[in-house]
């Protein structure tokens, strides 16, 4: 069993009320958000923990969850003899036939969800897969990011990928996808549901996405589309300059993964070449992402000293990232919000500690804890929380979060991802902080 990256996951527990009932999903990629703030969401199942008829099943599953738990016995006795009772009932009586893989998927998930853990997952072969692709920026898909309407049922295009398969055949920021083919049909988003209708625009490379778009005022134009998808690589960062104010540069950064930190540094030194004297980072919805990539992304912000500092559970402390000497000196002001999370909050805590910006918003979501991956020979993986992670000098801000130094409400009825920047009270809240 083998140690992959470490990870500051990008995933918090699903809120209470999803406020705005939007969501928002890269097609080929990974969740994002829309709308009112609210955290990644990651659904943990609870799944019917039986067994397979082979009794040797038994003694390779027991094998398996001894060495999730480091070599102790980590499931009480009975248990396993309560699933052999159960599986002899089963071998003699039970109707249907038993998919013993999906079985043993479903024996190592409720396992992993009764360690009470909100992180903890087990990956099969192919997830597993999907979330290395994903974590590398490389995703199949046509390349779009789109956000859920709620109230009209529809899907809004909110991010178009440069040199995508969408790009290239004429997709636009701000179209709604009415219509889908799925199962050889084309058939109304708002009749089939969201979820059914992004993984009908999902897909591998290859292979063909059929769907209609309206678009222009009133969205009164209507456009179809027939793309072959492709490999297309995710952008979490996007800039531009503000357009109320030439001498300002707005970096949005969506996630944290292997691409991020040179897309961060095109976005910086293009925005300073452009002219821009101050900035505003936008980590608002931000989920989080990889250790590396945040670390790497703040070193090229920060002074010479830790950017991270861990905690075991025994109460050991270690500085596992130091920047170096290089920094920034441009004023900067972080926009964060109660979907800024994990890795996001890091982000904006270290920047506070060594007082390189002024945080503006609301308080962020609160998740302070860093988990790791294991992946099996077979493929398959699984992850759990393992230390605490800590800005360089303040406190961990697990389940508390971090209180901005500018506190400022988002409009009602606005989507973040689309708001137009004279009504984003947040952003103007902070061009104001940045020309005092």
């Amino acid at each position: 069993m083998s140690e992959n990256e470490n990870k500051i996951e990008a995933s918090a527990p699903e809120a209470a009320v999803e406020e705005t009932g939007r969501r928002r999903r890269a097609a080929g990629g990974r969740p994002e958000k829309s709308g009112v703030p609210v955290p990644t969401v990651i659904v943990i199942v609870l799944m019917f923990v039986l067994a397979t008829f082979m009794t040797t099943y038994l003694l390779v599953t027991q094998s398996i969850m001894n060495e999730m738990s480091g070599g102790k016995k980590g499931v009480p006795e009975e248990a396993y003899e309560k699933i052999s009772q159960i599986d002899k009932m089963l071998e003699a009586e039970f109707l249907y036939e038993v998919d013993e893989d999906a079985l043993a998927s479903s024996m190592i998930k409720g396992y992993m969800y009764g360690l009470g853990d909100l992180y903890a997952e087990y990956f099969t072969k192919e997830e597993f897969e999907a979330l290395m692709s994903d974590t590398n920026a490389e995703m199949q898909g046509i390349g779009v990011s789109v956000a859920m309407d709620s109230e009209q049922g529809m899907i809004q295009i909110i991010k178009v990928f440069p040199d995508s398969p969408a790009m290239e055949a004429g997709v636009q920021t701000g179209d709604i996808i009415t219509h889908i083919k799925t199962e050889g049909e084309m058939v109304s988003v708002s009749s089939v549901g969201y979820t059914m209708a992004l993984n009908a625009l999902r897909g591998e490379a290859g292979t063909l996405a059929e769907f209609v778009v309206a678009r222009g005022e009133g969205y009164g134009e209507t456009v179809e589309f027939s793309i072959e998808r492709g490999f297309v690589t995710e952008y979490t960062v996007s800039y531009k300059v503000s357009e109320g104010d030439e001498s300002i540069g707005i970096i949005s950064i969506s996630s944290f993964d292997k691409k991020t930190p040179e897309q961060f540094k095109e976005a910086y030194e293009s925005l300073l070449a452009e002219g821009c004297e101050k900035l505003i980072i936008d980590v608002r919805n931000n989920p989080g992402g990889e250790l590396i990539s945040v670390c790497t992304t703040l070193d090229m912000l920060v002074p010479e000293g830790p950017v991270i500092r861990t905690v075991d559970k025994n109460g050991n402390e270690e500085v596992v990232y130091t920047s170096d000497k290089n920094e920034t000196n441009v004023p900067i002001a972080v926009l964060v919000n109660g979907g800024t999370a994990s890795a996001g909050e890091l982000f904006a805590a270290a920047l506070s500690d060594y007082e390189k910006a002024v945080l503006v918003g609301e308080n962020t979501f609160g998740k302070g804890s860093m988990q790791t991956t294991r992946s099996f020979s077979d493929g398959t993986a699984f992850k759990y929380t393992y230390r605490y992670y800590c800005p360089p000098f303040s406190d961990n801000f697990d389940g508390e979060g971090i209180a901005p130094d500018i506190e400022a409400g988002f409009p009602e009825g606005f989507n973040i991802y689309t708001i137009p920047e004279s009504e984003d009270t947040q952003l103007q809240a902070a061009i104001a902080e940045l020309n005092k």
